[in-house]
């Protein structure tokens, strides 16, 4: 998995107006905790180094560097303000090497669908699962291969093979289902 670092600089005050002078000189609040480090932390960093960690279908393992203290992590949550959609505020989580850690990872289609061949629309169900393992055996995505969903049929969790780590979300959960169009509907009862 990918590695992204974000620059950070511990932050001392933390009340609101301290927040609000962070946030309006173009940084984010932000604080990171978990088994990875003795101490929760807090800290700010500049709202640019988020772009390429949140608004991305990627995921990223996070490589925090908070005044040369370097501390592995995973974004564990985002606030966005109502309105205008800035970020507010980061949570990360700290992990170890050795310790497993949950995460959610994309889910990636491949092959061509006899179904869509015959007219079907291919309806995504769920775009990410939950999984759990070692940083170092987390993928970038899970491939599902839809090659055998002919019309009506649906590629469900349990057909995934995961290697390294565990798929928490539901065998039975559909990633991604063959429609039937409305027009081939009427055929079919005929």
């Amino acid at each position: 998995m990918r590695t992204l670092e974000i620059i950070g600089f511990k932050r001392a005050n933390l009340d609101s107006a301290a927040l609000n002078e962070i946030r309006d000189s173009g940084n984010v609040p932000c604080v990171v905790y978990g088994p990875g480090i003795p101490e929760q932390v807090h800290f700010y960093s500049p709202a640019i180094l988020f772009r390429d960690l949140i608004y991305t279908p990627d995921v990223h393992l996070v490589e925090l560097n908070i005044e040369g203290r370097i501390i592995k992590a995973v974004l564990k949550e985002a606030q966005f303000h109502p309105v205008s959609e800035t970020l507010l505020h980061a949570d990360f989580m700290a992990y170890t090497e050795d310790k497993a850690i949950k995460f959610e990872i994309p889910v990636k289609i491949e092959g061509s669908s006899p179904g869509m061949a015959k007219g079907g629309k291919m309806e995504f169900k769920t775009r990410r699962l939950k999984v759990k393992g070692l940083a170092k055996n987390l993928p970038d995505f899970i491939v599902a291969d839809i090659s055998n969903l002919d019309l009506g049929k649906s590629f469900k969790v349990g057909e995934l093979k995961a290697e390294g780590y565990e798929i928490l979300t539901s065998p039975n959960v559909s990633i991604v289902t063959i429609g039937i169009p409305r027009a081939l509907r009427g055929k079919k009862g005929e």
